[in-house]
């Protein structure tokens, strides 16, 4: 067995040392060799097959820093893409993983002098969103895709597509609410000739006939008011059918109110998901698998929506971004008088405030703020069908 055979030890013994990863100083990207010593470079570098590389990059230096940093770049944000997609990570963490393979491009071959510079070069050119923070830089990749990009595509298109139908069921509705306020006055109008209202009742043993007289301006304040709060309580109508002298103005306001009814019951099949989250809501997480790092039952922010069922979640307290589906999360209740979100029902993405909660029936009543809704009173919401927004 010759003296650098494979199997002697010293051959093994090299190739224990050399396993492991070398100071980046002595390491010569050119001939693709680490060195393990100081003496061990400058010797590589008075030999002959060095000397014949430098020579090869004397004649054209800048071409070939630009090949290795071309090739530094795609590697680095190919790992990104592999292992940090979605998230935001810190720079440093990314290029020790990077790094880990002992045949990477060394950054000391590229037009790059410090990772702090190859950063802010990704943050430039969009490659990366970059912000620095007191504990040091950290990215987050843009995905620029063509399938990501043609989903992202779809997606604003079903979204597009979702709000127009929106508004034209709102339209719709507006016109058959103001064809129906104009039929009320035409028949309290014909039903009281002589400025009062007259109204056959008729006694079961059909012997006696009675007449109930009124006037009929009491009743057009009643039928206004029921009119706005149709939504506010299903039972503001009574007192109008109550009153002997309404009986046909009665029946308008309640045919307006089973309209109404007709039109929220269709809304609420159709913005009734089994996806809930969007971005900038509050939100707990129950996962009981992230108990040990210390994030069970604590709040964070949705921050971003993935595929409809998971969420990027950045937590309030340590401010670190986590990954969790719908189903390990849950709502978060505001404060009385504080902003919520619906994120389920006909009210779908609607902005409210939270005016009380019934307990019992484990239901909220809100106030919508914004929007064509706006001022507009909900009796009873489900908790699972609001959230609090992040302020």
């Amino acid at each position: 067995m010759g003296k650098n055979d494979f199997l002697t030890p010293k051959a093994i013994a090299n190739r224990i040392k050399a396993k492991g990863l070398q100071k980046l100083r002595w390491y010569c990207q050119m001939c693709e060799k680490q060195c393990r010593d100081e003496n061990g470079f400058k010797c590589h570098c008075m030999s002959e097959s060095h000397q014949r590389q430098m020579q090869v990059f004397g004649q054209n230096p800048n071409r070939i820093i630009d090949g290795y940093s071309e090739e530094f770049e795609r590697e680095f944000l190919e790992h990104m893409k592999r292992s940090h997609r979605f998230s935001r990570v810190a720079a440093t963490v990314v290029y020790n993983e990077y790094i880990s393979n002992r045949h990477h491009i060394h950054m000391n071959s590229t037009e790059w002098a410090t990772l702090t510079e190859f950063v802010k070069y990704l943050g430039r050119t969009g490659k990366c969103k970059v912000d620095e923070t007191p504990k040091g830089w950290f990215i987050t990749y843009i995905d620029r895709d063509s399938e990501t990009l043609f989903k992202e595509r779809l997606k604003n298109k079903r979204l597009r597509a979702d709000e127009v139908e929106e508004e034209k069921q709102e339209r719709e509705i507006k016109r058959q609410i103001e064809r129906a306020e104009q039929l009320i006055p035409s028949v309290s109008g014909s039903s009281q000739p002589n400025e009062s209202e007259r109204v056959l009742l008729k006694s079961e043993d059909g012997g006696k006939i009675a007449f109930a007289l009124g006037s009929s301006k009491p009743v057009v304040k009643e039928k206004r008011e029921s009119s706005k709060l149709v939504f506010e309580d299903g039972e503001s109508s009574n007192p109008v059918k109550g009153k002997g002298a309404g009986g046909n103005v009665g029946g308008g306001v309640s045919a307006l109110d089973e309209l109404m009814r007709e039109e929220e019951k269709v809304k609420e099949r159709m913005n009734r998901k089994d996806y809930w989250l969007c971005e900038g809501i509050v939100v707990k997480v129950m996962s009981k698998a992230l108990a040990e790092k210390g994030y069970y039952k604590k709040k964070g922010i949705v921050i971003k929506v993935i595929d409809k069922y998971v969420g990027e979640i950045k937590m309030i307290d340590s401010k670190h971004v986590l990954r969790v589906d719908q189903e390990e999360l849950e709502t978060v209740i505001p404060h009385i008088g504080g902003p919520l979100r619906i994120v389920n029902g006909a009210y779908r993405g609607s902005n409210a405030r939270l005016l009380a909660l019934d307990t019992e029936k484990y239901s909220a009543k809100v106030q919508i703020d914004k929007g064509i809704y706006d001022g507009r009173v909900l009796q009873a919401v489900e908790y699972e069908d609001i959230c609090k927004a992040a302020v």
